[in-house]
Protein backbone atom coordinates (compact mmCIF):
# COMPACT_ATOMS: atom_id res chain seq x y z
CA UNK A 1 0.00 0.00 0.00
CA UNK A 2 2.42 2.43 0.66
CA UNK A 3 4.58 1.38 -2.28
CA UNK A 4 1.51 2.38 -4.25
CA UNK A 5 0.84 5.50 -2.53
CA UNK A 6 4.67 6.67 -3.06
CA UNK A 7 3.89 6.02 -6.59
CA UNK A 8 0.31 7.90 -6.74
CA UNK A 9 2.38 10.98 -5.35
CA UNK A 10 5.69 10.49 -7.42
CA UNK A 11 2.92 11.05 -10.61
CA UNK A 12 1.10 13.51 -9.35
CA UNK A 13 3.65 15.33 -8.67
CA UNK A 14 4.99 14.94 -12.03
CA UNK A 15 2.08 15.98 -13.22
CA UNK A 16 2.13 18.85 -11.85
CA UNK A 17 5.57 20.20 -12.99
CA UNK A 18 5.26 22.56 -15.99
CA UNK A 19 6.33 21.15 -19.70
CA UNK A 20 8.60 23.69 -20.03
CA UNK A 21 11.81 24.65 -17.26
CA UNK A 22 11.47 28.31 -17.28
CA UNK A 23 15.24 29.18 -16.67
CA UNK A 24 15.53 27.06 -19.93
CA UNK A 25 12.96 28.87 -21.90
CA UNK A 26 14.81 32.57 -21.15
CA UNK A 27 17.67 31.00 -22.31
CA UNK A 28 16.24 30.22 -25.55
CA UNK A 29 14.54 33.50 -25.90
CA UNK A 30 17.39 34.73 -25.61
CA UNK A 31 19.58 33.31 -28.47
CA UNK A 32 19.76 35.48 -31.46
CA UNK A 33 18.69 33.03 -34.05
CA UNK A 34 19.19 32.29 -37.99
CA UNK A 35 16.58 31.81 -39.96
CA UNK A 36 17.34 29.35 -42.63
CA UNK A 37 13.92 29.46 -44.68
CA UNK A 38 11.63 32.37 -45.28
CA UNK A 39 10.22 35.08 -47.73
CA UNK A 40 10.62 38.31 -46.61
CA UNK A 41 9.13 41.03 -48.48
CA UNK A 42 11.05 43.96 -49.91
CA UNK A 43 10.14 47.33 -48.69
CA UNK A 44 7.42 49.18 -51.65
CA UNK A 45 7.30 53.21 -51.91
CA UNK A 46 3.68 53.77 -51.75
CA UNK A 47 1.71 53.86 -55.20
CA UNK A 48 4.64 51.35 -56.31
CA UNK A 49 4.05 47.93 -57.70
CA UNK A 50 3.46 45.26 -55.14
CA UNK A 51 6.39 43.15 -54.44
CA UNK A 52 6.02 39.98 -56.77
CA UNK A 53 9.44 38.28 -56.26
CA UNK A 54 8.91 36.89 -52.63
CA UNK A 55 8.54 32.81 -54.81
CA UNK A 56 9.09 31.68 -57.74
CA UNK A 57 5.65 29.68 -57.65
CA UNK A 58 3.56 31.87 -56.07
CA UNK A 59 0.33 29.96 -54.63
CA UNK A 60 -2.30 31.83 -55.01
CA UNK A 61 -3.32 31.50 -58.57
CA UNK A 62 -4.01 27.79 -58.39
CA UNK A 63 -7.15 26.68 -57.52
CA UNK A 64 -8.50 27.27 -54.25
CA UNK A 65 -7.30 24.66 -51.33
CA UNK A 66 -7.39 23.96 -47.98
CA UNK A 67 -4.95 24.81 -45.11
CA UNK A 68 -4.32 23.20 -41.82
CA UNK A 69 -6.08 24.37 -39.10
CA UNK A 70 -3.60 26.54 -37.14
CA UNK A 71 -2.87 28.66 -40.86
CA UNK A 72 -6.09 29.98 -40.65
CA UNK A 73 -6.83 34.04 -39.17
CA UNK A 74 -9.37 31.78 -36.59
CA UNK A 75 -6.57 30.37 -34.45
CA UNK A 76 -5.56 32.32 -31.80
CA UNK A 77 -1.81 32.69 -32.29
CA UNK A 78 -2.35 35.47 -35.16
CA UNK A 79 -4.01 37.94 -32.74
CA UNK A 80 -0.78 36.98 -29.82
CA UNK A 81 1.22 37.96 -32.83
CA UNK A 82 -0.29 40.64 -33.88
CA UNK A 83 -1.15 42.32 -30.18
CA UNK A 84 2.83 41.29 -29.82
CA UNK A 85 4.51 43.30 -32.91
CA UNK A 86 1.93 46.51 -32.87
CA UNK A 87 0.00 46.50 -29.84
CA UNK A 88 -3.63 48.85 -30.15
CA UNK A 89 -1.97 50.20 -34.09
CA UNK A 90 -2.64 49.38 -37.29
CA UNK A 91 0.42 47.42 -39.07
CA UNK A 92 1.18 49.90 -41.59
CA UNK A 93 1.54 52.44 -38.93
CA UNK A 94 4.90 50.71 -38.14
CA UNK A 95 5.50 50.13 -41.90
CA UNK A 96 5.22 53.65 -41.90
CA UNK A 97 7.45 54.77 -39.50
CA UNK A 98 10.56 52.12 -40.29
CA UNK A 99 10.53 52.85 -43.52
CA UNK A 100 13.23 50.90 -45.26
CA UNK A 101 14.22 49.43 -41.90
CA UNK A 102 10.87 47.57 -41.68
CA UNK A 103 12.64 44.45 -42.16
CA UNK A 104 14.83 44.59 -39.50
CA UNK A 105 12.49 45.76 -36.86
CA UNK A 106 10.38 42.95 -37.64
CA UNK A 107 13.68 40.33 -37.59
CA UNK A 108 14.48 42.09 -34.06
CA UNK A 109 10.73 41.95 -32.72
CA UNK A 110 11.16 37.99 -33.66
CA UNK A 111 14.60 37.30 -32.22
CA UNK A 112 15.94 36.94 -35.61
CA UNK A 113 19.41 37.70 -36.12
CA UNK A 114 19.67 37.01 -40.07
CA UNK A 115 17.26 35.62 -41.75
CA UNK A 116 18.08 33.40 -45.40
CA UNK A 117 15.74 35.04 -47.38
CA UNK A 118 13.60 32.65 -51.04
CA UNK A 119 13.32 35.51 -53.64
CA UNK A 120 13.76 35.68 -57.35
CA UNK A 121 15.69 38.91 -55.94
CA UNK A 122 16.25 40.70 -53.36
CA UNK A 123 15.34 44.57 -52.85
CA UNK A 124 14.77 47.60 -50.70
CA UNK A 125 15.37 47.09 -47.11
CA UNK A 126 16.24 43.49 -47.53
CA UNK A 127 20.46 44.14 -47.25
CA UNK A 128 23.37 42.07 -45.77
CA UNK A 129 24.12 41.04 -43.19
CA UNK A 130 20.45 40.55 -41.79
CA UNK A 131 19.65 39.02 -44.97
CA UNK A 132 21.08 36.94 -47.00
CA UNK A 133 20.01 35.92 -50.55
CA UNK A 134 18.60 32.45 -51.36
CA UNK A 135 17.18 32.44 -54.73
CA UNK A 136 14.93 29.54 -57.23
CA UNK A 137 16.49 27.11 -59.28
CA UNK A 138 14.30 24.95 -60.45
CA UNK A 139 13.85 26.98 -63.91
CA UNK A 140 17.31 25.78 -64.91
CA UNK A 141 15.67 22.08 -65.09
CA UNK A 142 13.19 23.15 -67.44
CA UNK A 143 14.59 24.41 -70.53
CA UNK A 144 12.45 22.45 -72.98
CA UNK A 145 8.67 22.69 -73.75
CA UNK A 146 6.57 22.40 -70.16
CA UNK A 147 3.26 21.91 -71.54
CA UNK A 148 3.74 17.85 -71.61
CA UNK A 149 4.56 18.97 -67.88
CA UNK A 150 2.21 21.24 -67.11
CA UNK A 151 -0.63 18.90 -68.37
CA UNK A 152 -0.28 17.27 -64.78
CA UNK A 153 -3.02 18.67 -62.51
CA UNK A 154 -4.92 21.92 -62.44
CA UNK A 155 -2.14 22.90 -60.19
CA UNK A 156 0.49 22.43 -62.54
CA UNK A 157 -1.35 23.88 -66.11
CA UNK A 158 -0.93 27.75 -63.48
CA UNK A 159 2.48 26.89 -62.20
CA UNK A 160 4.86 25.87 -65.12
CA UNK A 161 4.60 28.72 -66.61
CA UNK A 162 5.90 30.89 -64.04
CA UNK A 163 9.17 28.16 -64.11
CA UNK A 164 9.38 29.02 -68.12
CA UNK A 165 9.17 32.86 -67.18
CA UNK A 166 11.74 32.40 -64.88
CA UNK A 167 13.97 30.60 -67.39
CA UNK A 168 13.54 33.69 -69.59
CA UNK A 169 14.58 35.60 -67.07
CA UNK A 170 17.71 34.30 -66.45
CA UNK A 171 18.24 33.96 -70.06
CA UNK A 172 18.14 38.11 -70.57
CA UNK A 173 20.41 38.50 -67.86
CA UNK A 174 22.45 36.29 -69.61
CA UNK A 175 22.57 38.49 -72.79
CA UNK A 176 21.01 34.89 -74.56
CA UNK A 177 18.23 35.31 -76.99
CA UNK A 178 18.14 31.85 -77.17
CA UNK A 179 18.79 27.90 -75.68
CA UNK A 180 21.99 26.95 -76.85
CA UNK A 181 22.59 24.14 -79.55
CA UNK A 182 23.55 21.43 -77.08
CA UNK A 183 23.31 20.31 -73.07
CA UNK A 184 27.16 20.77 -72.92
CA UNK A 185 26.64 24.23 -74.02
CA UNK A 186 23.56 24.63 -71.70
CA UNK A 187 24.82 23.63 -69.13
CA UNK A 188 28.23 25.76 -69.32
CA UNK A 189 26.42 28.81 -70.64
CA UNK A 190 22.86 28.98 -68.73
CA UNK A 191 23.17 26.96 -65.73
CA UNK A 192 27.03 27.43 -64.41
CA UNK A 193 26.77 31.10 -65.95
CA UNK A 194 23.68 31.56 -63.76
CA UNK A 195 24.60 30.10 -60.66
CA UNK A 196 27.88 31.85 -60.90
CA UNK A 197 25.88 35.49 -61.57
CA UNK A 198 23.59 34.05 -58.05
CA UNK A 199 26.85 33.61 -55.98
CA UNK A 200 28.67 36.77 -57.15
CA UNK A 201 25.35 38.64 -55.88
CA UNK A 202 25.49 37.30 -52.40
CA UNK A 203 23.74 33.91 -52.39
CA UNK A 204 24.47 31.48 -49.71
CA UNK A 205 22.01 28.72 -51.45
CA UNK A 206 19.40 27.63 -53.79
CA UNK A 207 16.50 26.43 -53.89
CA UNK A 208 14.50 23.59 -55.17
CA UNK A 209 10.43 23.45 -55.09
CA UNK A 210 10.47 20.69 -57.50
CA UNK A 211 7.50 18.96 -55.53
CA UNK A 212 4.99 21.56 -56.50
CA UNK A 213 5.60 20.52 -60.35
CA UNK A 214 6.98 16.32 -59.93
CA UNK A 215 7.81 13.50 -57.81
CA UNK A 216 11.15 14.02 -56.12
CA UNK A 217 12.68 10.92 -57.36
CA UNK A 218 15.86 12.32 -58.93
CA UNK A 219 17.05 8.90 -59.93
CA UNK A 220 20.62 7.47 -61.26
CA UNK A 221 21.69 10.46 -63.99
CA UNK A 222 22.10 9.48 -67.44
CA UNK A 223 24.03 11.84 -69.15
CA UNK A 224 23.82 10.90 -72.48
CA UNK A 225 19.95 10.00 -72.59
CA UNK A 226 19.81 13.40 -71.49
CA UNK A 227 21.70 14.92 -74.18
CA UNK A 228 19.81 13.47 -76.65
CA UNK A 229 16.52 14.40 -75.61
CA UNK A 230 17.77 17.79 -75.40
CA UNK A 231 18.88 17.83 -78.78
CA UNK A 232 15.79 16.28 -80.28
CA UNK A 233 13.79 19.15 -78.62
CA UNK A 234 15.42 22.06 -77.88
CA UNK A 235 14.28 23.73 -81.47
CA UNK A 236 10.99 22.55 -80.97
CA UNK A 237 8.92 19.89 -80.05
CA UNK A 238 6.92 18.51 -76.64
CA UNK A 239 9.02 15.78 -74.57
CA UNK A 240 7.35 12.81 -73.24
CA UNK A 241 7.14 13.15 -69.59
CA UNK A 242 9.61 10.10 -69.59
CA UNK A 243 11.74 12.20 -71.74
CA UNK A 244 11.87 15.55 -69.19
CA UNK A 245 11.92 13.08 -66.43
CA UNK A 246 15.53 11.92 -68.14
CA UNK A 247 16.70 15.56 -68.68
CA UNK A 248 15.47 16.63 -65.31
CA UNK A 249 17.09 14.12 -63.52
CA UNK A 250 20.60 14.66 -64.98
CA UNK A 251 20.52 18.68 -64.74
CA UNK A 252 19.00 18.02 -61.14
CA UNK A 253 22.80 16.97 -60.48
CA UNK A 254 24.59 19.62 -62.32
CA UNK A 255 22.61 22.08 -60.72
CA UNK A 256 23.40 20.70 -57.48
CA UNK A 257 26.89 19.47 -58.11
CA UNK A 258 27.86 22.98 -58.87
CA UNK A 259 26.07 24.35 -56.19
CA UNK A 260 28.59 22.79 -53.84
CA UNK A 261 31.67 23.80 -55.98
CA UNK A 262 30.71 27.56 -55.34
CA UNK A 263 29.84 26.64 -51.66
CA UNK A 264 26.02 27.36 -51.90
CA UNK A 265 23.86 25.04 -50.14
CA UNK A 266 20.84 23.29 -51.73
CA UNK A 267 17.35 23.68 -50.15
CA UNK A 268 14.91 21.29 -51.23
CA UNK A 269 10.87 21.81 -50.74
CA UNK A 270 9.56 18.87 -48.86
CA UNK A 271 6.07 18.69 -47.57
CA UNK A 272 2.94 16.74 -47.75
CA UNK A 273 1.08 20.18 -48.41
CA UNK A 274 0.04 23.14 -50.26
CA UNK A 275 -2.25 22.44 -53.00
CA UNK A 276 -5.66 20.70 -54.15
CA UNK A 277 -3.72 18.56 -56.46
CA UNK A 278 -0.23 18.45 -54.70
CA UNK A 279 0.95 15.22 -55.22
CA UNK A 280 2.25 14.37 -51.19
CA UNK A 281 3.57 10.46 -51.58
CA UNK A 282 5.40 12.75 -54.50
CA UNK A 283 7.12 14.61 -51.60
CA UNK A 284 8.48 12.20 -49.26
CA UNK A 285 11.37 12.76 -48.15
CA UNK A 286 12.69 8.88 -49.06
CA UNK A 287 12.13 9.61 -52.87
CA UNK A 288 15.76 11.93 -52.56
CA UNK A 289 17.73 9.14 -51.62
CA UNK A 290 19.21 8.48 -54.63
CA UNK A 291 20.69 11.67 -55.12
CA UNK A 292 22.09 12.15 -51.73
CA UNK A 293 24.05 9.27 -51.88
CA UNK A 294 24.98 10.03 -55.26
CA UNK A 295 28.77 9.78 -54.44
CA UNK A 296 29.53 13.28 -56.74
CA UNK A 297 27.21 15.03 -54.75
CA UNK A 298 28.93 14.22 -51.48
CA UNK A 299 30.78 17.92 -51.97
CA UNK A 300 27.31 19.89 -51.88
CA UNK A 301 25.06 20.47 -48.45
CA UNK A 302 21.65 19.95 -48.72
CA UNK A 303 18.83 20.62 -46.60
CA UNK A 304 15.59 19.53 -46.08
CA UNK A 305 13.35 22.35 -45.65
CA UNK A 306 9.83 21.71 -43.89
CA UNK A 307 11.53 18.56 -42.41
CA UNK A 308 9.67 16.33 -44.76
CA UNK A 309 6.90 17.11 -42.20
CA UNK A 310 4.62 14.47 -41.74
CA UNK A 311 7.43 11.88 -42.42
CA UNK A 312 9.99 13.26 -39.84
CA UNK A 313 10.97 9.33 -39.26
CA UNK A 314 12.36 9.42 -42.90
CA UNK A 315 13.96 12.07 -42.59
CA UNK A 316 16.00 10.99 -39.53
CA UNK A 317 16.74 8.73 -41.18
CA UNK A 318 18.22 11.01 -44.31
CA UNK A 319 20.18 13.05 -41.38
CA UNK A 320 22.48 10.48 -40.98
CA UNK A 321 24.53 11.01 -44.11
CA UNK A 322 27.19 13.42 -43.48
CA UNK A 323 25.68 16.60 -46.36
CA UNK A 324 22.29 16.30 -44.83
CA UNK A 325 20.33 18.99 -42.67
CA UNK A 326 16.78 19.44 -42.35
CA UNK A 327 14.83 22.23 -40.62
CA UNK A 328 11.96 23.03 -39.39
CA UNK A 329 10.16 25.48 -41.41
CA UNK A 330 6.54 25.78 -41.82
CA UNK A 331 6.42 22.62 -38.97
CA UNK A 332 6.35 25.95 -36.44
CA UNK A 333 3.57 27.38 -38.57
CA UNK A 334 0.88 24.48 -38.42
CA UNK A 335 2.48 22.39 -35.46
CA UNK A 336 1.28 23.38 -31.45
CA UNK A 337 4.50 23.42 -30.04
CA UNK A 338 4.01 20.40 -28.27
CA UNK A 339 3.71 18.45 -31.47
CA UNK A 340 6.90 20.24 -33.03
CA UNK A 341 8.58 19.47 -29.44
CA UNK A 342 8.07 15.86 -29.81
CA UNK A 343 10.02 16.11 -33.51
CA UNK A 344 12.27 18.06 -32.09
CA UNK A 345 12.99 15.51 -29.45
CA UNK A 346 13.16 12.44 -32.04
CA UNK A 347 15.82 14.24 -33.96
CA UNK A 348 18.12 15.86 -31.18
CA UNK A 349 18.33 12.46 -29.61
CA UNK A 350 20.26 11.16 -32.68
CA UNK A 351 21.54 14.36 -34.62
CA UNK A 352 21.80 17.21 -32.71
CA UNK A 353 24.44 18.64 -35.48
CA UNK A 354 21.90 18.37 -38.61
CA UNK A 355 18.85 20.24 -37.02
CA UNK A 356 17.94 23.86 -38.07
CA UNK A 357 15.44 26.61 -37.17
CA UNK A 358 13.48 28.34 -39.94
CA UNK A 359 9.89 29.95 -39.96
CA UNK A 360 8.66 30.08 -43.60
CA UNK A 361 8.03 33.83 -43.11
CA UNK A 362 5.30 34.64 -45.67
CA UNK A 363 2.99 37.41 -46.64
CA UNK A 364 -0.79 36.00 -45.81
CA UNK A 365 -2.45 39.17 -46.67
CA UNK A 366 -3.26 41.95 -43.84
CA UNK A 367 -4.04 39.25 -40.75
CA UNK A 368 -0.62 37.26 -41.73
CA UNK A 369 2.49 39.97 -43.13
CA UNK A 370 5.50 38.21 -43.33
CA UNK A 371 6.40 39.77 -39.81
CA UNK A 372 3.63 37.82 -38.21
CA UNK A 373 4.01 34.91 -39.46
CA UNK A 374 7.97 35.02 -38.83
CA UNK A 375 7.44 35.86 -34.89
CA UNK A 376 4.74 33.17 -34.74
CA UNK A 377 7.26 30.85 -36.56
CA UNK A 378 9.88 31.86 -33.99
CA UNK A 379 7.20 31.84 -30.88
CA UNK A 380 6.22 28.36 -31.80
CA UNK A 381 9.83 27.27 -32.10
CA UNK A 382 11.68 28.42 -29.61
CA UNK A 383 8.74 27.18 -26.78
CA UNK A 384 8.95 23.81 -28.79
CA UNK A 385 12.54 23.47 -28.72
CA UNK A 386 12.29 24.67 -24.79
CA UNK A 387 9.88 21.64 -23.87
CA UNK A 388 11.85 19.02 -25.74
CA UNK A 389 15.12 20.28 -24.03
CA UNK A 390 12.94 20.52 -20.73
CA UNK A 391 11.87 17.04 -21.27
CA UNK A 392 15.67 15.47 -22.10
CA UNK A 393 17.27 17.49 -18.57
CA UNK A 394 14.31 15.82 -16.85
CA UNK A 395 14.78 11.93 -17.83
CA UNK A 396 18.64 12.54 -17.07
CA UNK A 397 19.84 12.61 -20.80
CA UNK A 398 21.42 15.66 -20.73
CA UNK A 399 22.52 18.31 -18.03
CA UNK A 400 21.75 22.14 -17.88
CA UNK A 401 24.88 23.37 -20.11
CA UNK A 402 24.21 20.43 -22.50
CA UNK A 403 21.08 21.67 -23.09
CA UNK A 404 21.47 25.21 -23.28
CA UNK A 405 24.46 24.34 -26.13
CA UNK A 406 21.51 22.20 -27.95
CA UNK A 407 19.71 25.68 -27.86
CA UNK A 408 22.06 27.45 -29.45
CA UNK A 409 23.01 24.43 -32.11
CA UNK A 410 19.22 24.49 -33.38
CA UNK A 411 18.91 28.28 -33.51
CA UNK A 412 22.19 29.22 -34.75
CA UNK A 413 25.39 27.48 -34.63
CA UNK A 414 23.91 24.90 -37.02
CA UNK A 415 22.98 27.28 -39.79
CA UNK A 416 26.27 29.26 -39.50
CA UNK A 417 28.18 25.54 -40.46
CA UNK A 418 24.74 24.48 -42.89
CA UNK A 419 25.22 27.83 -45.30
CA UNK A 420 29.30 28.54 -44.08
CA UNK A 421 28.04 31.83 -42.74
CA UNK A 422 30.85 32.63 -40.48
CA UNK A 423 31.96 32.50 -36.52
CA UNK A 424 28.98 32.20 -33.66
Amino acid sequence: MRLALTALALAARLHAQTPVDTALLRYVDSVRAIDVHAHPMRVVARGAPPDSEFDALPLDGIPAFAVPHRLTTDAPIWREARSALYGDAAPERARTEHGDRFPEWALDRAGIDVMLANRIAMGAGLAAPRFRWVPFVDALLLPLDTRGEAARTPDTRVLYPHETALLRRFLRELRLTALPATLDAYERDVVRATLARQHDGGAVGVKFEAAYLRPLDFDTDDAARARAVYARYVRGGVPSRAEYKTLQDHLFRVVAREAGRLGMTVQIHVLETFGGFYASAGAAPRLLEPALIDSTLRGTRFVIVHGGWPLVGETQGLLAKPNVYADVSMMDQILAPTALAAVLRQWLAEWPDKVLFGTDAFDGGAEQGWEQVAWVGSTTARRALAIALTGMLRDGEIDRPRAEALARMVLRENALKAYTLGKP
